[in-house]
C-alpha cells in the first residue's frame, strides 16, 4: 500500500492513543508501525507468509517499533478488543472474514479496506481512487454495519 495511502486509511481510522488496531495480512509493517508511533496506538500486524513476516519483524526492530508483528492466521484471532481494523485483502479473503467480523467487532469499531469493498456492506465513507497517481480508493465502515440487501440498506 503506498504511505500516502497508508496515512490516510489510518486518518480515517479514527484512531486514539491506546487504541487496539489490527492490519490484517500487514505485509512490511509499516501501517502498524505508524499506527504505534504517530497515534500512540496498541499496533498489531498479522502476516502468514514465513519471508513477509521476518521482513516485517527485522523492520520493525530496525525502526525500533513499538507495534507487534504476529506470524498468525488473521482469521484465527479473535477481534473483540479491537478498535480498528485496516487492510488490504482480495474479495475473496474479505467474503469469508466478513461474518466473523459482524460478530465480533463491537459498536463503533471502523474497519478500513484498501482498494477492495466488502461485499454486502455499505461504507460510511469512501476516499476516491486517484488515477493521476495509481491509487486505489479506500472504504470506511463502521459497527454495526450497515448491509446491502436488494438495492436497498437495512441496519443490523
Amino acid at each position: 500500500t503506498p504511505i500516502v495511502r497508508v496515512r490516510k486509511m489510518l486518518e480515517l481510522a479514527h484512531i486514539k492513543a491506546g487504541d487496539r488496531v489490527y492490519d490484517l495480512g500487514c505485509g512490511d509493517g509499516r501501517m502498524v508501525h505508524l499506527a504505534a508511533k504517530e497515534y500512540g496506538a496498541d499496533a498489531i500486524g498479522l502476516e502468514l507468509s514465513p519471508l513477509i513476516y521476518g521482513m516485517a519483524r527485522l523492520r520493525n526492530f530496525l525502526v525500533r517499533s513499538r507495534s507487534k508483528i504476529l506470524f498468525r492466521d488473521f482469521r484465527r484471532i479473535d477481534y473483540r478488543n479491537a478498535k480498528a481494523i485496516v487492510c488490504y485483502l482480495m474479495p475473496e479473503a474479505l467474503k469469508v472474514l466478513r461474518p466473523k467480523l459482524e460478530a465480533e467487532l463491537t459498536p463503533g469499531v471502523r474497519f478500513v479496506s484498501y482498494a477492495f469493498q466488502v461485499a454486502g456492506w455499505m461504507p460510511v465513507h469512501v476516499e476516491a481512487k486517484d488515477p493521476a497517481h495509481n491509487l486505489a480508493p479506500i472504504y470506511v465502515y463502521e459497527m454495526p454495519i450497515s448491509k446491502k440487501e436488494n438495492g436497498s440498506s437495512a441496519q443490523k
